[in-house]
C-alpha cells in the first residue's frame, strides 16, 4: 500500500474522519506534541499485536517524528499479516512544517 502524505493526513483529520492511527514515537515525544493518534512506541509494537489483530484487513496509518520509525513499524506489521499499513511520509516534522507554510 502506498504511503500517505501529510496533506492527505491533514485533510482526513480536518474532516474528523475516523481511521486507525498509530504514533510509534516515545511517550515523552507524544506528550510534547501529538496528532491524536494512539500511542504505541515502536519497541512495544510486538506486545500489541494481539490487540491490533482485528485490524489486519483495515487501513492502519502509522507516523513518527520523521517517517523512519513508522517505516519500520509498517514493515513489522506487514510481516505479521497486516495488509493495509500506510506510513506518513516525513512524519510529524513534515506535518508541522506544512501547517506553518499554510499559516
Amino acid at each position: 500500500m502506498a504511503d500517505i502524505t501529510v496533506q492527505e493526513l491533514k485533510e482526513r483529520l480536518d474532516k474528523g474522519e475516523k481511521f486507525n492511527f498509530i504514533d510509534v514515537r516515545e511517550e515523552y515525544e507524544y506528550e510534547a506534541d501529538n496528532l491524536g493518534a494512539q500511542l504505541i512506541p515502536l519497541g512495544e509494537l510486538p506486545d500489541h499485536l494481539d490487540e491490533l489483530e482485528p485490524l489486519k484487513d483495515e487501513e492502519i496509518v502509522v507516523h513518527c517524528r520523521s517517517g523512519a520509525r513508522s517505516g519500520k513499524a509498517q514493515q513489522f506489521l506487514e510481516a505479521n499479516g497486516f495488509n493495509n499499513v500506510r506510513n506518513v511520509t516525513g512524519g510529524i516534522l513534515a506535518y508541522r512544517e506544512m501547517e506553518e507554510q499554510e499559516g
